[in-house]
């Protein structure tokens, strides 16, 4: 189809565009606030070409009855959503398989949405997906979006899940070849202080060579949204799904690799963490958060492109681990613990290194903010959050909380932060890990060094060397001698970057 992003052509274009298409022919259902996407294929003409059925469940037991009770009793969410699509779409093709099957490829759109209500006290978001076939006969693909909606109105919202629809519609249909200018063209007519997509999946045989994990990337990239999830099994989550009511503990970094400091600051962080007497253990989630920035080669300009395939090899090592991911754009602190702060009320924990804690006493880092550090702290400290500082060495010496030297302004404000149990050292730590530093032993795999896999956890060692990983030098005489060389002050940082 086309791989061109044609930007000016308007809502009710793609619509007509789809109506006048002899092949495109489906039903379309929707729950909640999104009756506006069937209607704007009405309000284009010609769409008794389209169009087969449309619905609305508006009432849970209706909706209940057509679609089956969900476990979790929630109807805004991605298995009300998949049965949505699985009922409907199997009607399609068992009502009109015979009769049309070999002139038309079929689909079936839904959504569920729960829009701003009267009283303005919920946030509105929802689920939206599409089934659909390519060709004749031909087997189904799945896109399924959640969409996040930021008008403070409940009409603007439903105008603005009615255009998403059309733009899904018509990039599944006419973009399906080019994924990027698949998740451009969602944001036509559109813009981002209305909507926010914070997941995005593609299923099916003409999305074989479709990486999710890359389009979790690029919404975060694109603006599209501040931050995507996916799981170790490398498949993307919505966050609100994982991290609702739950105790989170996140460990940022570069993760260029993971090496057993990574390993040792996550373990004893989140040991801490759960002896804290208001965490309930069995309700934490662990996440590693990579930002946009330290995707990129270190002091890279801020439109340095990212490499996707050192993103994807970064990604299958934590997978590896077990680890959940979150790519953010929240290259401050503060700005991640506010947006986790909208999910969940309950106590988080972030585990990072004493460069970090230094780097958030740097006043110049809030410039731009009226009221400067203080403004950040409230946004940071305010919430329940507590930072677990893992020490650091220098010339021979440990750094750590009670070795932090601050100007005398700050002092107080430091000592309040301690008293008050929103900063602690992380104790009980592999004291040989402060003697390497993840540069380092970056250089040691791709000298081809022997013993640098002493440095690493062993199933990352193994990734390394089967995949060639970060310039491995398997090819290469191995150097003999191995001396990691010592670091300028930062050992153990897992950057902020």
């Amino acid at each position: 189809m086309n791989a061109i992003h044609n930007k000016d052509i308007g809502t009710k274009q793609k619509a007509l565009a789809i109506n006048l298409n002899p092949e495109i022919y489906g039903s379309f259902a929707e729950i909640g606030a999104g009756q506006d996407v069937a209607a704007n294929f009405f309000k284009a003409g010609a769409s008794s070409g389209t169009i087969a059925k449309t619905m609305s469940a508006y009432d849970m037991l209706f909706s209940d009855a057509i679609y089956g009770v969900q476990q979790s009793r929630r109807y805004v969410s991605e298995p009300r959503l998949m049965a949505m699509l699985s009922h409907e779409y199997g009607l399609i093709i068992e009502r009109l398989g015979a009769q049309r099957g070999d002139t038309s490829t079929f689909f079936a759109f839904a959504d569920t949405i729960s829009a701003l209500n009267y009283n303005k006290t919920n946030e509105g978001h929802g689920w939206m997906g599409v089934r659909f076939q390519l060709e004749p006969n031909g087997q189904y693909n799945d896109v399924v979006i959640h969409v996040k909606l930021l008008d403070n109105d409940n009409n603007l919202q439903q105008q603005a899940v009615g255009i998403l629809g059309v733009n899904l519609m018509y990039a599944c249909f006419y973009y399906n070849e080019i994924p990027p200018v698949f998740l451009l063209s969602l944001m036509d007519n559109l813009s981002r202080d209305r909507i926010q997509i914070d997941m995005i999946r593609f299923e099916g045989p003409n999305f074989t060579k479709v990486d999710n994990r890359l389009m979790s990337l690029h919404l975060v990239k694109y603006g599209f949204s501040d931050a995507a999830l996916f799981g170790p099994d490398g498949k993307n989550l919505q966050p609100s799904e994982v991290l609702y009511k739950k105790h989170i503990v996140m460990v940022r970094g570069r993760f260029r690799p993971v090496i057993n400091v990574h390993m040792d600051m996550l373990n004893t962080g989140v040991k801490q963490f759960l002896q804290e007497s208001d965490v309930d253990r069995e309700n934490v989630v662990v996440v590693t958060e990579l930002t946009l920035q330290a995707l990129k080669e270190r002091n890279a300009d801020i439109n340095a492109d990212i490499d996707e395939k050192d993103f994807l090899d970064r990604v299958d090592i934590l997978g590896s681990l077990g680890q959940t991911v979150m790519i953010s754009n929240f290259h401050e602190y503060y700005k991640l613990v506010a947006y986790l702060s909208k999910i969940t009320k309950l106590k988080m924990g972030v585990v990072l290194g004493f460069p970090n804690l230094e780097y958030i006493f740097s006043e110049e880092h809030y410039k731009d903010l009226p009221g400067g550090i203080l403004e950040s702290f409230a946004t940071l400290f305010s919430r329940k959050v507590k930072l677990f500082i893992y020490p650091t060495l220098r010339d021979g010496v440990i750094w750590n909380c009670l070795r932090f030297y601050l100007p005398p302004h700050l002092i107080d404000l430091y000592r309040y932060l301690i008293a008050n149990n929103k900063i602690e050292d992380i104790r009980h730590y592999n004291e040989n890990n402060l003697n390497v530093e993840t540069d380092n032993v970056l250089e040691l795999i791709k000298l081809g060094a022997d013993g640098w896999e002493e440095f690493v956890p062993a199933e990352v060692a193994t990734i390394i060397k089967e995949r060639r990983l970060f310039g491995y030098a398997s090819g290469l005489e191995p150097v003999k001698t191995l001396d990691v060389p010592p670091a300028d002050g930062d050992r153990t940082e897992i950057d902020i970057a």
